[in-house]
């Protein structure tokens, strides 16, 4: 299971996901450009202690990222045709979330396995991106029994 981020904007979600990945185990895949300087000492700053626990591979584009990728990609949406509660997931699944302020383009969603989406009630748009990660993650790892004992 991976969490992968397409053109994040905001420091502080991509902090708060590299720890989401560390305490889960979970490797994160960064898509660049993003919306930040990324340096080492701004990945420690971010992730905190947890900066040495999660595997972090970062991909200069998305045609890097399509090439590295292994089984399904799960794209997290407001688009998204199927409901998260009947979403089914599997071990080798990588999750996709869009950028804060964009989502993904078409293109992405067109490469995208199944497009997930998180029920909101009708007058909200959509989630903090850290939050969406840490709901999503959570109940994949749930369906294929991926949290530690």
């Amino acid at each position: 299971m991976r969490i992968a981020l397409f053109q994040p904007e905001i420091a502080g979600n991509v902090g708060t996901i590299l720890r989401v990945g560390a305490c889960f185990d979970v490797a994160l895949d960064l898509i660049e450009p993003m919306g930040f300087p990324w340096s080492d000492r701004s990945r420690k700053r971010a992730a905190m202690d947890y900066d040495d626990r999660v595997d972090v591979r970062r991909h200069a584009d998305w045609d890097a990222f399509a090439a590295a990728l292994t089984g399904r990609l799960v794209l997290f949406t407001t688009r998204g045709g199927v409901a998260l509660p009947q979403a089914r997931f599997e071990r080798g699944d990588t999750l996709l979330f869009g950028s804060e302020s964009a989502g993904v383009p078409d293109f992405v969603h067109a490469h995208a396995d199944l497009a997930v989406r998180i029920p909101l009630q009708p007058a909200a748009r959509s989630l903090n991106l850290a939050v969406a990660v840490g709901i999503g993650i959570a109940e994949a790892l749930r369906q294929t029994e991926g949290f530690a004992p």
